[in-house]
């Protein structure tokens, strides 16, 4: 019987006998139920393993935790997922062990639940364990995911027993299932392995014993299935796995009555004899070392071989390293095998290692002898190995037996004991390097120094290579950018580039390795100072409203302490005051004003005195108040629904500048105010609007300064609002003749409540005060031409707008006008976006229109960089107006082109700039630069076209060899290299990249010719030979166009399905004529489905329709026809911009069907 091998939920097994205790026997096992579960779990071996931190969790805000239950009872296992950033609910999945997925065990003993909170955006997912088994236990996993996010939690469960027992079972109802019928049918059912509990009524039948494993190790493979079945056993895979360790009993050879032995070894430069005992001595033998044949040689004497009987003898001289490998003999078919170990003779010490006792910086040298020549030894120091690298210290020097480990320049680190090791034994010895006596040439001095001054300590030391320390008051000190640390040779200094008062006290320096000191005390001095700028003020003016309470903190400083005095003139302000006292503190000095009053504004001075001098301060108290009232408003004029307004400020502003005014208004009959403005008025002038023609108001003002808003002033005088229009606007010159003068103007902005009755025109020749009425009769149009003008005669005119409350205020002409039709200069009005660089795609349908004046009409010239534009440009002119018109733009269209406009000698030129842009080419020479790891580094070359675009990124896709299907890694990279990460071991991949600039991504992409292996660190990865299949098929329509009929105004679809490799070009045609940037018609393609959608249809758009897919293999086309019911009229056919004669067309074949309908009809 072989050895009990795992099953698959990680269940050891252990051979027990059934009747005679411990006894082990071949048909009864009893496994041992401290780790299992309903899966294919965790191995118990893997449960003491260091578990790795796992990442730091994405998706899940709540993981599950491990816990343990007793049999028999409920738990309960919670994870949540944060759905702020979330379109949709997550999809999450439980498993028991590495495969077990828990959605299709879930019953009467296993439930899941999901939730959702509307308030704090959070799903919560739940897993119930109700009446837990012993079979239950094990590891758990939350796997949660949303798009491209994915994170997962394992967690642990422990099902305790209540208590211990054990009774053998057969090994089939370890791969038993639960009955069927049941909410939990279809597990496997492990409790028959588990240790049974005391007092369990219904015990197993007994069942005759049989050696399962016996009979399905003599079976054929074909018959595992057929004997699983009729002894009841259910996991196939179990069975497997453990026929598959089922040590095979090994056969007696046929070729050889004695083997060769598992190993020999031999010592170096020694002989052996390897002997094999051949049952037939007529077979060919062959000796092998290392699979290498080994052929007997004249003139070798390496190998020599011997015949004795049966005995074939191999014999080995002078044996040496190169020699131990493994060898083997071959007789017919059979084979046996040996491996031969050649020992290495020890290396002997021969020449002690000496001790040496030195200072530092002097050479150590340790010298040794061997008794072999190139003998490999290995230096140690206090056991551990010395590194002998390029920049180690440590120089390791041999010549013929004798070896040296050399250290240039000593420290007292190199105190130890050093030890060569050998082979055949070891020496030692022991090192030490003392330091130099120290000498003070210099101590450091006391100092005193002013606050804020440079502070410099130094000292001088011999050695001077030896480094120090520097305490202040017993603390380390620590260089920074105030303070320097310097050491040079043996000068050793502090420095301190702005001294402080906490930089007082006592130094000392401490050499490194010694026990000497040196000390010194600093002392700082420090003058009184008054810190004004803690106040945080301006021009140290601190303002305060009247009534509150001032408490003025000013930082001091000074040492030793100082005496402070506070005076308002030559009053001194006393700590004993009532509403007004000084305070002073240890570190600043306080002034008291419990209730502020108008008459405390004023300067008040300090003064400060110590023994270190004196110092003086002025600050400046404002008390500020809300300001009066303003007088009453005057109305100086009145509109129709507005009026101007005008005020004084207040006499007293209360101490504060005045911000600004509220303004109110009420009707004369009503006494509700209305406050007109919500942000502050800085002038002393207003204009309200928005008041009822007719009805009598008043006004009222506040006065707002810093404090708050002061009290009403008193009303303003009634007043009514009621006015004429205002004048008309945009008064110019239409037209000028030898005899007429055409004006022309825009209604006045505000015409008010009585509305607007006409215009009146006049006129005054320059020179004369006399207005001429032009029009007897007033005119509502806003044009006008005035006739019987003198000629070259000037003329000044100007235009009123009547209504009932008068004649409006005239608009008059800035300028005075010449009776004479004169010559307009041409200029070109280059509209904005035709001032920077024009750019269209390819195929798509340029129309420039440039606007000009000029009289009489310019002549209009085109140019493309000097020469005549091409025949494909069409060009139109009018008096107004050039229009440049290209049906379908070319690269070759692009390019500066220059517009020349000219009335006589006058010309005018404009240059126009046209880029015509295509997708760009892919790009060149992508290649796999390296691989490592799951990492792959990638480079390739721009494209060779550019599309006439720049380049304004790359997209890298990447394929598994399996599937060959592509998905992106990244999108818009600007770089010609990039590292592919997270890749997964064992997956072989190919890369492909599109460039991309303004008009999208290339047609088609660069592949790598070769793949990417990622293969897993210490295994070798054997690549099956296979053919790749031919994925490649010319395009097939699998779903052909419907003919269809549509109602006019409401939108059609036409869809097709078509299947090809590589992606295959859809064109859609209309009576055989390509569709193409037509705003009336929609195209889109989706997983090889194909709809054209026509938008509001006409019955022009009916017709036979064509879709045509084409790709490198060949093409196909499918066509369908498409009638519109119901019709329009010629105005809306005007409106959609369809062309006249398309129109026409369509009237009469319209006209055409009604008379033979109408003649159907009459016919019946």
């Amino acid at each position: 019987m072989p050895e009990p091998t795992k099953k698959d939920d990680g269940q050891p097994e252990e051979i027990v006998a059934p009747d005679s205790g411990d006894a082990p026997s071949e048909n009864s096992v009893v496994l041992t139920p401290k780790v299992w579960s309903l899966g294919d779990g965790q191995p118990p071996e893997e449960l003491d393993k260091q578990i790795d931190t796992p990442p730091l969790s994405i998706l899940l805000i709540e993981k599950p935790q491990s816990g343990s239950i007793n049999v028999g009872g409920d738990i309960s296992f919670v994870a949540k997922v944060e759905a702020k950033d979330l379109l949709r609910k997550p999809t999450i999945k439980w498993f028991k062990g590495k495969w077990m997925d828990l959605a299709s065990k879930t019953g009467k003993h296993l439930q899941l639940k999901e939730s959702f909170d509307r308030f704090t955006k959070i799903h919560t997912f739940e897993m119930h364990i109700i009446k837990a088994k012993e079979n239950y236990a094990g590891n758990y996993r939350c796997e949660v995911t949303y798009k491209d996010k994915f994170d997962s939690c394992s967690f642990d469960l422990e099902v305790k027993e209540v208590s211990d027992g054990s009774q053998n079972i057969d090994i089939r109802s370890a791969f038993k299932r639960s009955s069927e019928g049941q909410d939990d049918a279809g597990e496997l059912d492990f409790s028959g392995l588990l240790k049974h509990r005391q007092g369990r009524e219904h015990k197993q039948e007994e069942v005759p014993e049989v050696d399962v494993w016996e009979i399905l190790k003599n079976a054929r493979p074909d018959e595992y299935e057929k004997i699983a079945f009729m002894y009841g056993i259910t996991d196939l895979r179990g069975l497997l796995k453990r026929l598959k360790k089922t040590k095979k009993e090994e056969k007696k050879s046929e070729a050889f009555a004695k083997r060769l032995e598992p190993a020999y070894q031999v010592d170096k430069g020694g002989k052996i004899r390897l002997v094999v005992d051949l049952a037939d001595p007529t077979v060919e033998l062959k000796w092998y070392k290392n699979g290498q044949e080994i052929r007997p040689t004249p003139n070798n004497r390496k190998y020599i071989f011997e015949h004795k009987g049966t005995q074939r003898i191999m014999v080995i001289n002078n044996c040496q390293i190169n020699d131990d490998a493994a060898y083997s003999v071959t007789a017919g078919e059979e084979k046996c095998t040996t491996e031969l170990f050649v020992k290495e003779l020890p290396v002997n010490i021969v020449k002690q290692l000496e001790p040496v006792k030195t200072t530092v910086n002097e050479r150590i040298e340790l010298e040794c002898e061997v008794s072999e020549e190139g003998a490999k030894v290995k230096w140690m120091k206090n056991g551990v190995e010395v590194p002998t690298g390029v920049r180690s210290r440590y120089r390791v020097k041999s010549e013929g037996t004798k070896h040296w480990l050399i250290i240039d320049d000593a420290t007292k680190d190199d105190t130890g004991t050093y030890s060569l090791m050998a082979t055949g034994g070891t020496t030692e010895a022991h090192v030490q390097v003392e330091l130099k006596p120290l000498k003070i040439l210099m101590d450091l001095q006391s100092v005193t120094v002013l606050l804020g001054q440079p502070l410099k300590l130094n000292c001088e030391i011999y050695p001077g290579n030896v480094p120090g320390r520097w305490y202040k008051n017993g603390q380390l000190i620590q260089p920074s950018e105030r303070l320097t640390i310097i050491h040079r040779t043996k000068n050793h200094s502090l420095d301190i580039e702005s001294s402080t008062i906490h930089d007082a006290g006592d130094y000392t320096f401490v050499p490194e390795g010694y026990t000497q000191t040196l000390s010194a005390k600093v002392h700082i001095i420090d003058p009184p100072r008054v810190h004004l700028e803690a106040l945080n003020v301006q021009d140290n003016t601190v303002t305060i409203v009247a009534g509150n309470k001032l408490r003025l903190e000013i930082p001091i400083s000074g040492e030793p302490a100082p005496r402070v005095v506070w005076m308002k003139g030559e009053r001194v302000i006393l700590d004993s005051g009532n509403r007004v006292r000084a305070e002073t503190f240890a570190d600043h000095t306080c002034l008291t004003i419990d209730i502020a009053e108008r008459e405390d504004t004023g300067n008040y001075k300090i003064v400060l005195q110590n023994e270190a001098g004196e110092d003086t301060a002025s600050v400046k108290i404002k008390v500020v108040d809300i300001p009066d009232a303003p007088e009453a408003p005057l109305v100086t004029d009145v509109g129709g629904d507005w009026c101007t307004m005008t005020w004084e400020p207040p006499r007293y502003d209360g101490g504060s500048p005045i911000l600004g005014y509220f303004i109110e208004r009420k009707k004369k009959q009503s006494s509700r105010w209305m406050r007109l403005n919500f942000d502050l008025c800085k002038e002393t002038t207003f204009e309200p609007k928005k008041m009822i023609e007719g009805v009598p108001y008043e006004v009222r003002i506040f006065a707002v300064n810093a404090i708050g808003v002061s009290k009403p002033s008193e009303p303003s005088k009634p007043f009514i609002p009621l006015a004429v229009t205002s004048e008309p606007t945009m008064l110019v010159v239409d037209d000028v003749t030898d005899t007429t003068v055409t004006m022309k103007w825009r209604p006045p902005d505000t015409i008010g409540a009585a509305g607007l009755d006409g215009y009146q025109v006049e006129y005054c020749i320059e020179g004369t005060d006399e207005w001429i009425l032009a029009n007897k009769e007033l005119i509502e149009k806003t044009r006008y031409t005035i006739t019987g003008l003198p000629v070259e005669a000037k003329i000044l005119v100007r235009v009123k707008a009547i209504n009932a409350a008068g004649a409006s205020p005239p608009r008059t002409t800035q300028h005075s006008i010449l009776v004479k039709e004169v010559i307009e200069p041409p200029k070109i009005r280059i509209p904005r976006h035709l001032k920077q660089t024009f750019i269209r795609k390819v195929g798509e349908v340029v129309n420039l229109v440039v606007p000009f004046v000029g009289k009489p009409r310019p002549k209009v010239n085109w140019l493309k960089e000097g020469q005549p534009i091409d025949q494909t440009i069409n060009i139109r002119n009018s008096d107004c107006d050039s229009i440049m018109f290209i049906r379908k733009a070319e690269r070759k269209h692009s390019g500066k082109y220059d517009l020349s406009v000219q009335v006589e000698n006058h010309i005018d030129t404009a240059t126009l700039d046209i880029q015509i842009v295509d997708l760009p080419g892919p790009p060149q020479a992508v290649k796999i630069e390296e691989v490592w790891g799951n990492n792959v580094a990638l480079d390739w070359n721009p494209p060779k076209d550019n599309g006439n675009a720049p380049i304004i990124g790359y997209t890298i896709q990447k394929a598994d060899k399996k599937t060959m299907e592509w998905y992106t890694c990244i999108e818009h990279y600007h770089r010609t290299c990039i590292t592919i990460s997270d890749l997964v071991v064992g997956n072989e991949y190919f890369f492909r990249i599109y460039s991309e600039n303004m008009v999208g991504l290339s047609e088609s992409a660069t592949a790598t010719k070769d793949s990417a292996l990622i293969v897993k660190e210490g295994l070798q990865l054997k690549i099956p030979e296979y053919n790749d299949r031919d994925f490649t098929e010319p395009p097939i329509f699998t779903q052909p166009l419907i003919n269809t009929f549509a109602v006019a105004g409401y939108n059609a679809t036409l869809n097709c399905s078509v299947r090809a490799n590589p992606r295959p070009k859809v064109i859609w045609m209309k009576n055989k004529i390509t569709i193409i940037d037509d705003p009336r018609y929609r195209m889109f393609s989706n997983q090889g489905v194909c709809t054209l959608e026509i938008r509001k249809p006409c019955p022009f758009d009916g017709g036979v329709y064509t879709c045509k897919a084409v790709n490198d293999l060949g093409e196909a086309q499918v066509d369908c026809k498409l009638e519109v019911k119901g019709g329009f009229t010629f105005f809306e056919l005007m409106k959609r911009g369809v062309p006249l004669h398309l129109i026409d067309k369509y009237m009469n074949e319209s006209k055409t069907s009604e008379k033979s309908e109408s003649e159907k009809k009459g016919s019946i």
